[in-house]
């Protein structure tokens, strides 16, 4: 009988050692710090993802109540303080003025206490960190001097700004926005930066008759017109469109390809495009996926890095849209009818303009601006399209839009053909308010191309 305890009490023991070796595990296991590649690796490791920030958020929260009792030991005395010099001031008073009751209140007393709630001064503040915060008000002051006069340093901002034709009737595109993300106040100086840049960072406009031979107009507004269809599925942003046809364009302009690496080109530009204006740019095999697996991962790469080689990694150039949000801004200011009718038409005719090779001798704010001309034509057949608030703005003249005007007309009304849809039917939609459908004059009166000057 005695053997059978000591048997229970053997296998006790060793159930406790295992249960305690079990726990120093867990121990250490959790006081193990989470591998990188479980936080970096979002699509295969979300698990290990998660129990990463669970144990962060186990960790972190043991430090928070410590954190509040520091904060409440450190503001109390600030406010007692402050009670203390308050009663300090009403005590002076009424020791030196014994006639005035608890219940009036002189005008003195009142300034007295505005000030010390304003500002405690210099009694809160002892010699070293008084002399701290005067040395750096003299810096700020010295750093940064701030006119009195606001005129004078609204002119400052617009000294490069283009002079207006026509002093009559023109409208200021900063005094009427409010959105601090337009940068109102740097936008002249932003626009004529992009205006010198969209000359250097243009392509050769005859790029298919020089340097390429084995691919032609229409190989290359299928390209453009594949790619409106592939920006509209993943609904990427206009900007990676437009940016897209840029780098396709600038690449052919120096280096020669075949046929059939042309969409491997389109597919590795998009790409680029993508990591530069999106925010969750699709994943190469994604990119591989839609052109039936043509390519594979390793030719989509290769063909990046020769983009990226080819451009010297100037992603940075001015494309149509950007000249295009503020033209269309100074256009809406004097527009009468709906707002979105004049965006989308003239978004619209601008997304045309991508698959006309002959149009790539006009640099993109020319093009823009033509856009504009004619979408307001359109809207109102009847009323000149342009005026000096769009000639002050745009810096174009109505008989410079002309020959790009006119391209942009028969694009609009007889298109490239049936095999080119992608762009007819994506402003053919309810979103986009039908503006594709909408009729257009078969000819421009000629009096619209004359300059107001003349």
């Amino acid at each position: 009988m005695s053997s059978r305890p000591a048997g229970r009490r053997s296998s006790a023991s060793a159930t406790a050692e295992t249960a305690g070796a079990r726990v120093a595990k867990a121990a250490s296991v959790e006081s193990r710090r989470a591998a990188l590649g479980d936080l970096t690796n979002v699509v295969g490791g979300r698990s290990g993802a998660a129990d990463a920030l669970a144990y962060v958020k186990k960790g972190s929260s043991a430090s928070l109540p410590n954190v509040n009792r520091k904060v409440a030991s450190a503001t109390k005395p600030t406010f007692d303080r402050f009670e203390r010099a308050i009663s300090h001031h009403g005590n002076a008073l009424k020791k030196e003025n014994p006639g005035l009751s608890h219940d009036s209140v002189s005008m003195e007393d009142d300034m007295l206490t505005c000030n010390s709630v304003e500002s405690p001064g210099p009694p809160f503040l002892d010699n070293a960190a008084s002399s701290v915060a005067t040395s750096l008000r003299r810096c700020a002051n010295d750093k940064l001097p701030v006119s009195d006069n606001r005129d004078t340093t609204v002119s400052r901002w617009r000294k490069h700004c283009p002079t207006p034709i026509e002093n009559d009737n023109i409208f200021e595109i900063e005094t009427h926005c409010k959105d601090p993300e337009l940068c109102s106040t740097l936008a002249c100086d932003i626009y004529k930066h992009l205006r010198e840049a969209e000359a250097k960072k243009r392509p050769s406009p005859d790029f298919l008759e020089t340097t390429q031979k084995d691919i032609d107009t229409s190989m290359r507004a299928v390209l453009i017109d594949w790619l409106v269809e592939v920006t509209e599925e993943y609904r990427l942003v206009p900007e990676t469109l437009y940016l897209t046809v840029s780098y396709i364009d600038r690449y052919l302009s120096s280096k020669e390809i075949n046929r059939d690496k042309l969409q491997l080109l389109g597919i590795a530009c998009l790409l680029i495009a993508a990591k530069y204006e999106e925010i969750c740019p699709p994943q190469v095999e994604e990119l591989c996926y839609i052109t039936d697996n043509t390519y594979i991962k390793d030719e989509v790469l290769r063909m990046e890095a020769s983009i990226l080689g080819c451009l010297m990694f100037e992603m940075t150039a001015p494309t149509e849209k950007c000249f295009l949000r503020r033209f269309l801004h100074a256009a809406q200011l004097c527009h009468e009818g709906p707002a979105l009718h004049l965006e989308f038409l003239a978004s619209y005719i601008t997304e045309l303009s991508l698959l006309e090779y002959s149009l790539l001798c006009h640099v993109p704010s020319l093009i823009a601006a033509s856009s504009i001309f004619l979408a307001n034509f359109i809207l109102k057949p009847t009323k000149n399209p342009w005026n000096t608030t769009l000639s002050y703005h745009t810096q174009y003249k109505p008989s410079t839009l002309r020959d790009c005007v006119k391209v942009l007309h028969r694009l609009f009304r007889v298109g490239l053909g049936s095999n080119l849809p992608a762009i007819r039917e994506k402003y053919s939609q309810h979103k986009y308010k039908f503006v594709a459908k909408k009729y257009c004059r078969p000819s421009i009166p000629a009096d619209f191309f004359q300059d107001a000057s003349s």
